[in-house]
């Protein structure tokens, strides 16, 4: 990613700073750390032993880049939105309502994957796991892990719910409206996206390449590209007033922008550092991901005759035993086939789509600007 500085409003802004150019950053932690202020007043009138409920919210909440909360925001100003305004302060609470949709996500799909950590430490499932034998609690410790976890989750989506409508209290009726549409929509494709997933790590793999791929954009498009960038920037739009055309613009570049984001995750989730990813090496090999960087290792394989590799990628993906001697060897499998270099190849073919798209619209500046950069910011990065 670059590193030269973007000019807005006179002053030098190095690209890993743009979440925090108007202060957008600060402004949704601002509303997530009171949010975490009144579960805790909440959840002590319920019980005393609640209070680890509202700890691992906030730990979950504490994390993150703001990439989603950015994208709403200067999407919002490229379509007029200005700061210091009572608007304003409704974009940052539903930049946060989109941060707590993600924690609660977070939450769900760490359940699902199986995965020990989160950004470096103990998923929620294994840290209420540890806790049950820490207490010497009777029953499963797993199964109250994981029955922690999925109420974590459900109290995350809650506060999202009750920030977004906070934030949509005093606005017009059809922005209002607008604006619900979408959230709504982004929810249900997410939950929808998730069931997708489970399903295709279910299916019979590497049988049919063409298949497994399509399963797996499939599972893009729906789980991640257009929660984690298409909506966003039609969120800010919508609390902007956009008509439909507009927002019909800004989904047509913010969907490839999203499926490039994805799969840099997916590339990551291989031979990202543990140091800068949070997650060890390989991780996404261990839970057996069906990614468009698998599918594409296997098809290459097989195309070349490579009866060896494919076997090793079809038997081994999803293997939760492998040692990290294993999981580079299987690593270095799909690098062999050149699956990686293709893959950077779409994501270069999709990212230069959302990029045309993104300059040919007559969007204000400097949020236009701003936005360029968080696109390059969202899809050249090593975490």
């Amino acid at each position: 990613m670059s590193t030269q500085p973007l000019a807005v409003d006179g002053a030098d802004v190095p690209a890993g700073a743009l979440v925090d150019l108007e202060d957008v950053r600060a402004g949704v932690d601002h509303v997530l750390a009171e949010h975490v202020v009144r579960l805790r007043v909440e959840l002590a009138a319920v019980s005393s032993d609640a209070g680890r409920l509202a700890d691992a919210v906030e730990a979950m909440l504490s994390g993150g880049k703001r990439l989603r909360a950015a994208f709403c925001w200067w999407s919002w100003r490229a379509h007029g939105g200005q700061p210091g305004t009572r608007e304003a302060a409704a974009v940052l609470r539903v930049g946060a309502a989109l941060e707590l949709f993600q924690a609660a996500a977070l939450f769900h799909d760490d359940v699902m994957d199986d995965s020990d950590t989160r950004r470096g430490k103990p998923a929620a499932h294994r840290a209420f796991a540890a806790l049950h034998d820490e207490l010497g609690l009777e029953g499963d410790a797993e199964h109250f892990g994981t029955s922690s976890a999925i109420l974590l989750g459900d109290l995350a989506l809650v506060a999202s719910e009750q920030v977004f409508a906070a934030a949509l209290a005093e606005a017009p009726l059809p922005r209002a409206l607008r604006a619900r549409g979408v959230f709504d929509l982004m929810r249900t494709e997410v939950t929808v996206g998730q069931y997708l997933d489970v399903l295709a790590q279910s299916q019979p793999w590497g049988v049919d390449p063409a298949a497994d791929e399509e399963r797996a954009r499939e599972v893009i498009r729906a789980k991640s590209a257009r929660y984690s960038v298409e909506h966003p920037l039609t969120l800010g739009a919508a609390l902007a007033d956009a008509d439909d055309a507009e927002l019909d613009a800004v989904r047509a570049l913010g969907l490839p922008l999203g499926e490039a984001f994805q799969l840099r995750d997916d590339v990551l989730g291989v031979f990202g550092d543990p140091a800068t990813t949070g997650k060890p090496a390989g991780d996404d090999l261990r839970e057996g991901k069906r990614t468009v960087l698998a599918t594409r290792a296997h098809r290459r394989a097989l195309e070349r005759g490579d009866a060896a590799t494919a076997e090793l990628l079809r038997t081994s993906l999803g293997e939760r035993s492998l040692t990290d001697e294993q999981v580079a060897v299987l690593a270095d499998a799909i690098r062999s086939t050149g699956a990686v270099e293709e893959v950077e190849q779409l994501i270069d073919e999709l990212f230069g789509v959302a990029l045309d798209r993104l300059t040919a619209r007559s969007w204000r500046q400097p949020a236009s600007d701003v936005l360029v950069r968080l696109a390059h910011a969202a899809v050249d990065r090593r975490a």
